[in-house]
């Protein structure tokens, strides 16, 4: 999950977008017209309330996993994993853990795959394959990429569950080899607000930043009162409980 959903079509560069490896563009904050676009997708809970709602993206993963469950234990924190459903075939123990402490899970595909990028019947059966490990309603398509066709199917795909697209109003980056772990830090602080959806990568690739970005981020926001929550209920009730 490294790009903004966006249409191919639209103008780039984007005031505020930077480039993976010099060929696509990703925005740290989601602008509104692109809310407005898709606004069945969930972008960010409206509320008032000192709440954040982290999400970690592509794991499980056997380190960085059991980092960031380490880290949000210190705060008393809950998050959102989105798993790919081969690593929770290869790293069990693991996917239990974070739903023994608490945390929501939900499906990123089984193989990471680009919805853009494969064909409806390829994409769905992968969705499916996920669904029969990750019991959950919640869907995050990698890359941020869904065709609307694919979108209106979620719920064959998803074992009759009423699906909720969650997408985000913040990214941390921490998937950018181009910039630093401080960069990313300065993404999420400066960005975020009540009730911002911001989102991590619980992988290899991610791991040192995340290391060095998420005991920070839970301490800046937690001395400022602030909490953290799943977004567990958002396929069923519209609103996380």
């Amino acid at each position: 999950m490294e790009e903004i959903a966006s249409n191919s079509k639209l103008p780039k560069p984007l005031f505020g977008s930077r480039y993976i490896g010099m060929r696509k563009p990703y925005m740290v904050k989601t602008p509104w017209w692109l809310k407005k676009l898709y606004p069945a997708r969930l972008w960010h809970v409206d509320t008032e309330k000192k709440i954040l709602y982290l999400t970690f993206d592509d794991g499980p993963h056997p380190e960085a996993t059991a980092f960031v469950l380490n880290e949000l234990k210190k705060h008393d924190a809950l998050a959102t994993f989105f798993c790919i459903g081969k690593n929770v075939l290869e790293w069990p123990d693991v996917y239990k853990r974070i739903l023994d402490e608490g945390h929501a899970v939900g499906n990123h595909t089984q193989n990471h795959l680009n919805g853009w990028r494969v064909s409806d019947d390829v994409y769905m059966k992968d969705i499916a394959q996920a669904a029969n490990y990750i019991d959950s309603g919640l869907f995050r398509p990698p890359y941020g990429r869904i065709t609307s066709f694919q979108a209106k199917h979620l719920r064959s795909a998803m074992r009759g569950r009423k699906p909720k697209i969650i997408m985000w109003d913040v990214l941390s980056a921490d998937f950018d080899t181009l910039i630093t772990a401080e960069k990313c830090l300065e993404n999420v602080i400066f960005k975020s607000r009540p009730g911002s959806i911001i989102v991590f990568h619980d992988s290899e690739k991610a791991f040192s930043k995340l290391q060095y970005c998420l005991p920070r981020i839970l301490n800046f926001f937690s001395e400022k009162d602030y909490r953290f929550d799943t977004l567990k209920g958002m396929d069923e009730e519209g609103e996380p409980v």
